[in-house]
Parts: structure tokens; sequence; C-alpha cells
């Protein structure tokens, strides 16, 4: 293991690195402003509480989504699933022809109609992290199919593989 210094030591490429050994489900973050939708890859997202339900996404301050988000004051969480890394590369800025994401408003809150989950929110509070904000969102809906996550993991997108064999129940915590 490589030991590191003091935190302005370590690069970006090297951070980078270290955490993307984190794997993480993918998610589009989307909004509306000025009656347009707007859409974003994120892999910063987690829920933050049970009571109240709350989830919390990391979008960077220079992001277009960053300002979409302040005015908005609402947003959608979009999980995609395996077979849908053309639309997390599309909403990271990499157009993808033929692609025509399927918007549906929910409460006036545009969601991706193919996405495997999708939770909208209203902005509950916003924290300066670094050159990130963090935007704890109240959320007013959600639903789920089956379909397995799509992954991102060492700079890749990944399916989920059954490595243990049979499903092991999780423990109960809440």
């Amino acid at each position: 293991m490589n030991r590191i210094g003091p935190l302005h030591e370590i690069e970006p490429p090297h951070f980078r690195k270290v955490m993307g050994r984190f794997a993480t489900g993918v998610t589009v973050i989307t909004a509306t402003t000025g009656g347009e939708s707007h859409g974003m890859t994120a892999n910063a997202f987690m829920s933050g509480s049970l009571d109240p339900p709350l989830c919390v996404v990391s979008v960077a301050r220079r992001a277009h989504m960053h300002a979409y988000l302040l005015e908005a004051k609402r947003f959608a969480v979009n999980i995609l699933a395996e077979g849908q890394a053309d639309h997390a590369t599309h909403f990271a800025g990499k157009l993808v022809p033929g692609l025509e994401p399927r918007f549906v408003d929910i409460d006036g809150i545009p969601t991706l109609g193919d996405a495997s989950a999708r939770i909208t929110a209203e902005l509950a509070a916003s924290h300066d992290c670094g050159d990130h904000t963090l935007f704890i969102g109240h959320i007013t809906s959600m639903d789920a199919d089956e379909r397995r996550p799509l992954l991102y993991f060492d700079g890749h997108y990944r399916a989920m593989q059954e490595t243990c064999g049979a499903e092991t129940p999780l423990p109960e915590f809440w």
C-alpha cells in the first residue's frame, strides 16, 4: 500500500483510481428549468434517511446540473438497469446517435420512463463539499422494477454477476 502525505499532496488521477475501486450503481439526475428537461449521469448518490425519507446526490459546482438543481428545487434520481450504459454515456455528455431518452412527467418532475427505479424529491438542503455540493432531497415518490442495476467500477460500466451461489438474505437493520 502506498503511503500518502497530507491531503494537498494527493494527485487527482490517484484519487480517482482509488475511489474507482468502490463499485456503485449508476443514476441519471433529472430536473426541469425554463420548460426544458435536463439530465446528468451521477454515481455519487445514496439514501440519506428513512424517517424522513431523504436521498443525497453529490454534484460538481462546475456542472450545469448544479445550477439547474438550485433553480428547480425539485429533481428525480433515475437508477439505470443493466443494458442502459448508452443512457449513462448520453447523460455524461457523450451523445449516443439514435438514442432518444423518453421522459415521463411525475408531478412536474421529468423522469426516465425506462429507468429501473425512479425517485422524485424536493430539495430539502444543500451543503458545500469541496468542489461539489451535496443536494439532499425529501423523497416525494418512488417506484422500481426487478431488473438488475447497471454498475460502475474501475472506470467502466459493468453488469452484476452471481458469485456466491444462492442469494444470501441481508440482516434486518431497520
